[in-house]
């Protein structure tokens, strides 16, 4: 688990976060949602520990990243994976090669254990036999699937995916959705994601932290979502009469079956 407690950071007089707290549970898919400049990617970064706090702490498993000496936080980062926006692909280097990375630089493995490791992961995400082509001969999908391979290849316990659909179309993106929700749930990853996409909050959100104007708005799940009533979370979630109406389905249904367990058995 991860758990941050009373976070605040600033850029000079912008206050960015304003003591904010909240927890990304292991074997889950933990979403960072919010509109732009609501500091949800600075959240993000902070937590990875690529950004120094004003204030608060952030726990792995009991231990405060914000205190830790650099050669235990260097440990530490050897166990988190990252999948970059737009995948952060090399375009010189093969799929095999830009997977094999990490493993290059952080490990002494042999080249055949590096490879094998490599075979794995691409086969785990349904890209077997595209070892030696280059991102530039592949589809964005594809590309994603790779930037995961890439993030899942050293066997992290935390895997941070910033914006893992920019650029996908819908069934895609639903695609790159369900398998960074069964490779969560698979090896028991602590998986916190920075995201936009609505699709990504209905069918991924085990675990939903909404973010606005540096505060922690609300916390819950995508279950939860449905009949909140927060105002500022609707608002974001339901900013379309499609969505509003779903959400009013929802609720409608959820009612029925509440009502049919009220009634008496005759």
């Amino acid at each position: 688990m991860i758990e941050v407690k009373n976070v605040k950071k600033s850029f000079g007089n912008k206050v960015v976060l304003q003591d904010v707290s909240a927890k990304m549970e292991p074997g889950k898919t933990n979403l960072i949602i919010g509109s732009s400049g609501s500091g949800k990617t600075v959240l993000m970064k902070i937590i990875i520990g690529l950004m120094p706090v004003d204030g608060g702490e952030v726990i792995y498993e009991g231990r405060d990243i914000v205190k830790m000496p650099e050669k235990e936080l260097k440990e530490l980062r050897k166990q988190i994976g990252m999948m970059f926006q737009g995948g952060a692909l090399f375009d010189s280097k093969t799929v095999e090669d830009n997977v094999m990375f990490p493993l290059d630089m952080f490990t002494k493995m042999s080249k055949e254990e590096k490879l094998n490791r490599v075979n794995e992961v691409l086969d785990r995400v349904n890209l077997k036999d595209t070892n030696n082509k280059f991102p530039a001969e592949i589809s964005g999908g594809m590309k994603k699937r790779v930037a995961l391979a890439r993030a899942i290849v050293q066997n992290p316990k935390y895997l941070f995916c910033d914006e893992p659909n920019s650029g996908l179309d819908p069934q895609t993106s639903l695609v790159i959705d369900k398998l960074i929700k069964e490779i969560t749930t698979e090896f028991n990853i602590t998986t916190v994601i920075n995201t936009h996409d609505m699709n990504t909050v209905m069918e991924s959100g085990d675990h939903i932290v909404y973010m606005y104007q540096g505060n922690k708005q609300w916390e819950g799940s995508s279950k939860e979502i449905i009949f909140s009533k927060d105002e500022r979370l609707n608002s974001f979630i339901f900013a379309s009469d499609f969505l509003t109406k779903a959400k009013e389905m929802s609720m409608m249904e959820a009612n029925e079956k509440e009502g049919n367990k009220k009634l008496p058995k005759l």
